[in-house]
């Protein structure tokens, strides 16, 4: 079994407490690590670490363009380390190895890209109407950064709030889910060896109550970035509130998948499938809502059952496996409720059974039709295989029940007419809208959601602006400064 420490400004070392988590493989239910049970005082630790490097040399007084060579030193670190990084992180969350595998590969894009980033915030001259000044300003780091990241793509979503803030001059305490932590502690050897100064990169792990809580309300925190649950997300966005702290949070969401008539049918089907089983449909931008037009409904549906009926689900190190486990027992049991919810509602089911093995967190793949806006499971997040097929006459009217939801995350169209394209991708209420594609994402493009799906957004160039604050300096070299007592006549 894999024992890890936790990594507080450069140091290996465990818990205050002294106690541990236990990591389980979701196929097999088996412990294969052991993690550091963080509490307060970890925290406390962390916290104090980053601020210290934040106020101190070397880390204060590096340049920017030291700084950018140093991400990209690291950016070549995880280069090097993906294919083991994509081991661990399929270990840890039961995702398919390949997937996992091709986020590690990813991973070093956001380092190289904001390390480019690092030395191009440039200040302004704002010319002002006061004679005898010169003004300028600058950008400065916003502080101390609490990342706290779920458990479904741990590093890649860690990475799409370390690398801004790490070029903005920002020091950094991430909290992973306690359910996949090892791949957070894994990336800390990769910042120790990148040459990063001590406290800059710290890593406590834990539970959310217990660290993420203390993370939240810790003074020494400016700004919080947050990926996870609506719940648990409102819970931060109050507590922040009370301190002044600023937060990035990318929640939930429902999002509407919508399949006109004239589509190209073959890619809208590929679309669809990959947008709610890819991952075992635990994804924020899972497209569980599939919005199909009247006249191609029924074959749709049929189409997409037929794909669906020989997909393989089992172990994610196989590679003949499609869908692998849900990540914990917890979830587990929760799309499992949802599936029951939504016989009981009146929905169809028409793929989909009981788990397969004996032993595992397994949801085989579930298609239902004949699903309603007003049923639970068309507006509540299930974070599983479960897909709502949904049905619209009209553009108005795929964009009414599109729109008819709490969230607003992300949607797709699907649809050969250029004109219905640019008119429905407008009138969506998501921070992202794909055209004839799905699941597209870049760390050059910003991402984030509407309304209950979060504030904020990651990525982009700027997303680096998120983790500056900017100061205006005067500079008086002729104007006079009079007596403010002396009457003027």
């Amino acid at each position: 079994m894999k024992i890890y420490k936790m990594f507080i400004d450069n140091a290996w070392e465990d818990a205050a407490s002294g106690e541990r988590i236990p990591s389980l493989e979701p196929w097999s239910e088996q412990v294969w690590a052991s993690i550091p049970r963080g509490d307060t005082k970890d925290a406390d630790r962390a916290v104090q670490a980053a601020h210290a490097a934040l106020q101190s040399q070397p880390w204060a007084g590096i340049s920017a363009t030291a700084r950018g060579a140093l991400m990209r030193r690291l950016g070549d670190i995880l280069t090097r380390d993906a294919g083991h990084l994509g081991r661990i992180e399929a270990q840890d969350n039961g995702k398919l190895l390949a997937e996992m595998q091709a986020q590690a590969a990813y991973l070093p894009q956001y380092f190289y890209y904001y390390g480019g980033l690092a030395d191009k915030l440039e200040g302004t001259v704002p010319p002002v109407e006061r004679p005898g000044f010169f003004t300028y300003t600058r950008h400065e780091p916003i502080g101390v950064v609490a990342a706290l990241t779920p458990w479904n793509s741990p590093l890649l979503l860690a990475a799409n709030k370390i690398a801004p803030a790490l070029a903005a001059g920002c020091t950094i305490v991430l909290k992973p889910s306690e359910h996949a932590s090892a791949s957070a502690l894994e990336f800390a050897r990769a910042v120790e060896e990148a040459g990063f100064p001590p406290g800059v990169v710290n890593v406590v792990t834990g539970y959310g109550a217990e660290v993420g809580d203390a993370l939240v309300r810790h003074p020494l925190v400016s700004r919080i970035c947050f990926t996870g649950g609506e719940i648990a997300g409102r819970a931060i966005n109050e507590a922040a509130a009370r301190g002044f702290k600023h937060v990035d949070l990318e929640l939930g969401g429902k999002s509407a998948n919508i399949v006109f008539a004239d589509a190209d049918l073959e890619a809208a089907a590929n679309g669809a499938i990959a947008g709610i089983f890819g991952a075992s449909g635990q994804s924020c931008i899972a497209g569980s809502r599939l919005l199909v037009e009247d006249s191609i409904y029924e074959r749709f549906i049929e189409k997409l059952v037929t794909m669906m009926a020989s997909v393989k689900v089992g172990d994610p190190f196989d590679p003949h496996t499609q869908i692998g486990p849900i990540t914990t027992k917890a979830q587990y049991d929760r799309v499992n409720d949802y599936i029951c919810v939504g016989l009981a509602e009146g929905a169809r089911r028409r793929l989909g059974g009981d788990n397969p093995f004996e032993r595992g967190w397994f949801v085989p793949p579930t298609i239902f039709s004949e699903v309603t806006s007003e049923m639970r499971i068309a507006r509540e997040e299930i974070f599983g295989p479960v897909l709502c097929v949904m049905r619209f006459r009209d553009t108005e009217d795929a964009i009414r029940i599109a729109n008819d939801t709490l969230y607003g995350l992300a949607a797709g169209v699907w649809t050969r007419d250029l004109r219905r394209a640019f008119e429905v991708s407008n009138r969506l209420e998501a921070g992202t809208v794909w055209v004839n594609a799905y699941r597209a994402l870049s760390y050059m493009v910003p991402f984030g959601g509407y309304k209950n799906s979060g504030l904020g957004r990651e990525n982009g160039i700027d997303a680096i602006r998120n983790f500056v604050q900017v100061k205006s300096v005067w500079m008086n070299y002729a104007a006079p400064v009079a007596n403010p007592f002396v009457m003027k006549i």
